[in-house]
């Protein structure tokens, strides 16, 4: 130690106040301290006794290769310029690279001050366990702390591990390379290198041409919390209070940081075409598509149009006949021409490939783009990656996590060849004109899964360039894709017993992507908006009561300016005059439940409002998909169908896979909601192969899981394969 307890000789009354005629104690040498591979820190402290904040004192520390300069009071800004003054203030000396085992060098400190008398301490010691070994430090924004680090022969790449007791104070975890100067401060701390908000975890990884085989671990506590998500005004930091830097090293580097001390720190719509009770003649019931798809104009595929049918009125007649009726087969739902519905439901499969193209190269783009300013600006904040599991690899700072998306692309490519083997086989069997494939089964439309393997394959591609960069800004290029497979699966499995009346590819992609943009609203303003929750509690209401009339009348009502007029004369006749039951029971309850449910999700949407509106919207889709699943399930059962091995195996190991997964979904490695050092204290190690973390895991395990929901979707039907259309009841 060096102690120094002297008053500043008097400024000479005839100099004019100037910096360079302040007077100044002669510089003078610091005791010389041998330099060693096991001591190289040397750390000069300083504390003025005089509270002149007009006047400071310049310190000057002068050494071989470096120059650093401080003065006290020492004046750190925090946000909107507001000032911090420190009496005390700690630095430790860089040290210039040295091939000598031992080597004695000097360094002079120069004080200099415009006051007329001042007291200061001045105080010299060696930094213990300067090479990480193991150490502890107190330190402040007054004070900061850095130690350095060397890489081992064996070693190509370490994980610089910061853990603290407490979230505050806030503060940066900085890697530097061995150059003089160190940018050690608040205010210069983000110049070079990478960097990390903290509070209580942060991790860096760093590889062995970073970009040297050695480097600075500089910590610095902030003057204000507000960066880590904390209150903005400042804690006073006591010198019983000041935090402390644990630092060991293992065969990956591990810093600790510990904290001194704790801070408190219906009915039948009028208008419809009135039907005696004869019913119509058998000229009316016998027409329809026999006779109007002999027509010449159909003779080639492009012509075809399903409006053909839907704007005659003879036919529209015959709709409402026989879609109202009490009990329903799928011959009655699957009489529209099959090259009119196969040209329908493939516009599917082409307009999410367009979907794809277009919505996959900017987001290549942007992704790049955010990778590239992080390697820039060494800015680790900008990404959230689970920082303790993200391994590099080239320019990627988070391989693991991209890798880890491969099975939906693969996935998603199988199953778009196993419907490929499917449709083949099955235009084979028409070509032979086979009498199941013409009249028995289920009716066979294969655009639907094309576009499911194509938006799993999707799914893949865009989670796996949301995790190039994962922030706030990018994340519905991980849920886009995820609210299409959900909608799209729900549109499947009611296809199935409704071919003709099935959503259009256009309608269809026009409210998934109604979906996305509420998605986008919901996290950009969502966050504790009354006003928000309130409209989309009612759109998200008055969206079921549509589709459930649409669902429960087969699309044969009208929204017009005199339904309000046709419901009340139906609770007229139907609840005041005579009390009658719902005509379609199985779809009343259906319907009943969908309801309740989402009357159930909206209300809590509204009193709770979540913050992760995206999960939260999800979260209705597949609510809505399993118990639509559950009553086809319970239905095809009651109706005396039965569910063939391979479907059941499926359902079973799907279902205890998509357990799993979810397991390790709801881990929560990291959060964008949260400030960049809030999130940190949620990422976890590695777990399997000491590469992958449980994110990735969930990865793999869901894309698993999708892929056997799709085939169960496929194969659910077919044990109806032999049985005529006219006796496989609709539900």
């Amino acid at each position: 130690h060096l102690p120094s307890h002297a008053p500043l000789p008097r400024r000479p009354s005839e100099v004019q106040p100037s910096i360079r005629a302040a007077a100044a104690r002669p510089a003078r040498p610091a005791p010389q301290l041998p330099l060693s591979l096991q001591t190289e820190g040397v750390r000069v402290s300083v504390n003025v006794l005089s509270d002149q904040k007009d006047q400071p004192v310049l310190f000057v520390v002068r050494q071989k290769e470096a120059v650093v300069s401080f003065q006290v009071p020492l004046i750190l800004r925090g946000l909107y310029q507001r000032k911090y003054a420190y009496q005390e203030v700690s630095r430790t000396l860089c040290q210039p690279q040295t091939k000598a085992e031992v080597e004695t060098q000097h360094f002079y400190v120069d004080v200099s001050t415009l006051s007329l008398n001042t007291s200061y301490q001045l105080r010299v010691t060696r930094v213990e366990n300067f090479v990480l070994v193991a150490t502890m430090a107190a330190m402040g924004p007054f004070s900061p702390q850095y130690f350095k680090y060397e890489f081992p022969e064996e070693v190509d790449s370490v994980i610089v591990k910061v853990t603290s007791a407490m979230a505050f104070p806030c503060s940066v975890i900085s890697i530097q390379d061995i150059l003089c100067p160190v940018y050690d401060l608040d205010n210069n701390v983000a110049f070079i290198g990478m960097y990390q908000t903290m509070t209580k975890k942060a991790a860096i990884t760093v590889q062995k041409d970073f970009p040297s085989h050695s480097f600075y671990v500089v910590v610095v506590v902030k003057t204000e919390d507000e960066a880590c998500g904390g209150a903005l005004p400042y804690y006073p930091l006591s010198k019983n209070a000041s935090p402390g830097l644990q630092c060991s090293c293992h065969h990956r580097l591990c810093v600790g940081t510990s904290w001194g001390q704790g801070r408190e720190l219906s009915p039948v719509p009028a208008g419809w075409p009135r039907v005696s009770a004869d019913g119509p003649g058998p000229a009316a019931g016998e027409r329809s598509l026999e006779n109007v798809a002999s027509r010449p104009r159909l003779d080639s595929l492009s012509s075809v149009e399903e409006d053909d049918y839907d704007t005659l009125a003879d036919i529209d007649y015959d709709k409402n006949v026989i879609r109202t009726k009490q009990y329903l087969c799928v011959a009655d739902l699957a009489r529209k021409d099959k090259r009119v519905l196969r040209k329908k439901y493939q516009i599917y499969f082409w307009n999410i490939a367009t979907i794809a193209v277009f919505y996959a190269l900017p987001v290549i783009q942007l992704v790049i783009t955010y990778q590239t300013v992080v390697n820039v600006t060494g800015n680790q904040d900008i990404c959230y990656y689970n920082f303790l599991c993200a391994h590099p690899l080239g320019n990627l700072s988070a391989f693991n996590n991209i890798l880890s998306n491969l099975g939906y692309v693969l996935l998603g490519l199988l199953f778009l060849l196993i419907i490929l083997q499917r449709e083949i086989n099955y235009n084979r069997a028409l070509l032979r004109n086979d009498a199941h494939a013409l009249e028995c089964g289920i009716p066979k439309h294969f655009g639907l899964f094309y576009a499911m393997g194509t938006a799993l394959m999707m799914e893949g591609l865009l989670s796996a360039c949301y995790h190039v960069c994962p922030n706030y800004t990018n994340f519905q290029f991980d849920t886009s894709f995820m609210y299409m497979i959900a909608g799209l699966c729900m549109l499947k499995l009611y296809q199935k017993r409704h071919p003709d009346i099935n959503a259009s590819a256009y309608s269809a992609y026009a409210c998934l992507a109604l979906v996305i943009f509420f998605s986008v609203v919901g996290v950009v303003f969502g966050k504790g908006n009354t006003a928000f929750w309130i409209i989309f509690s009612v759109i998200h209401i008055v969206a079921t009561l549509l589709l459930s009339t649409q669902l429960y009348y087969m699309g044969r009502w009208k929204l017009d300016s005199g339904i309000l007029r046709r419901i009340l004369h139906v609770l007229y006749t139907d609840c005041v005059r005579q009390c009658s039951g719902p005509m379609y029971v199985d779809r009343m309850v259906l319907l009943v439940m969908g309801n309740i449910i989402n009357w159930s999700l909206a209300a809590y949407g509204l009193i709770v409002r979540p913050n992760d509106f995206a999960s939260y919207l999800l979260a209705i889709g597949i609510c809505n998909l399993l118990l639509y699943f559950a009553f086809y399930i319970i239905m095809k059962l009651r109706s005396g169908e039965r569910i063939k091995l391979i479907p059941l195996l499926c359902i079973i190991s799907t279902s205890v896979v998509w357990g799993f997964a979810l397991f390790f979904f709801f881990q929560g490695l990291s959060t964008w909601q949260k400030t960049p050092a809030e999130s940190r204290e949620h990422n976890r190690d590695c777990i399997l192969l000491d590469f992958f973390d449980d994110h990735d895991i969930w990865h793999f395990l869901s894309s698993i899981a999708m892929f056997g929901s799709f085939l169960v979707l496929l194969t659910l039907d077919d044990d109806l394969d032999c049985v005529q259309r006219d006796k496989i009841y609709v539900f």
